[in-house]
């Protein structure tokens, strides 16, 4: 059965690297806040049995995550906290962080707080804002990156001559993918909008920079990280 392609073409998430790390303490009790960037359940449901090992002293382990473009995966668990007073607040700490003015965005993302009870009753109402504080002061200051859906264009060149094309493209602005290479000839992949327009300003500008020597071809669509502005 063919995957249905996603109809967003672009979203916000963690950048790349080490999980990130936040704590806070209400009350005594220790809330510390783990996020981690996972693109399936696995791999998000992974950082929850790795917490349980790191912090196996610890009375609560509450999860939440949100995969996919379209942000179509959604999950929470309580792990023993008063039914949804802990994975529901952090999963819509999640959905409904701004990444910019107006727009919610963020996904593939895999949140979990680890709490060490401090003796002191929050009762429903303050464990609630508690979890949602915590995973939201965590957002706050987590890297983030736009995740965009890119057409792929692939120019190939003699290997003398990649270095400096590569240097030119990126300093007319464009977004380079991984680079390959053959025996003869260096592989440099572009990564344009997936618009006609783009594709066609691209092409042109290849055919500028090596005197008409060298031609894009199209390459598919990649799923690649470009930095917020």
């Amino acid at each position: 059965m063919q995957e249905q392609e996603s109809r967003a073409t672009a979203y916000t998430t963690l950048a790349l690297g080490p999980e990130f790390r936040h704590e806070i303490e209400i009350k005594r009790s220790r809330f510390i806040t783990v996020l981690r960037r996972a693109e399936n359940e696995d791999t998000a449901r992974d950082l929850v049995a790795t917490l349980r090992r790191e912090f196996h002293d610890a009375r609560h382990h509450c999860s939440a995550f949100v995969l996919g473009p379209d942000r179509d995966v959604q999950r929470s668990n309580d792990d023993g906290e008063p039914s949804g007073t802990a994975g529901i607040p952090m999963l819509e700490a999640i959905i409904k962080r701004e990444t910019t003015p107006g727009v919610t965005d963020l996904s593939d993302v895999s949140a979990v707080v680890v709490r060490y009870f401090g003796g002191i009753l929050l009762g429903a109402g303050g464990l609630v804002r508690a979890y949602s504080e915590s995973v939201s002061a965590a957002l706050e200051r987590a890297p983030l990156v736009r995740r965009s859906r890119l057409r792929i264009c692939t120019a190939s060149v003699p290997h003398a001559a990649a270095g400096r094309l590569e240097n030119d493209l990126r300093a007319a602005g464009f977004a380079m993918a991984e680079t390959t290479y053959g025996a003869q000839d260096t592989v440099l992949r572009l990564a344009v909008p997936d618009e006609a327009a783009e594709v066609s300003a691209a092409t042109d500008r290849v055919l500028s920079l090596t005197a008409g020597r060298t031609v894009l071809t199209a390459a598919g669509t990649e799923w690649l990280d470009v930095p917020l502005p």
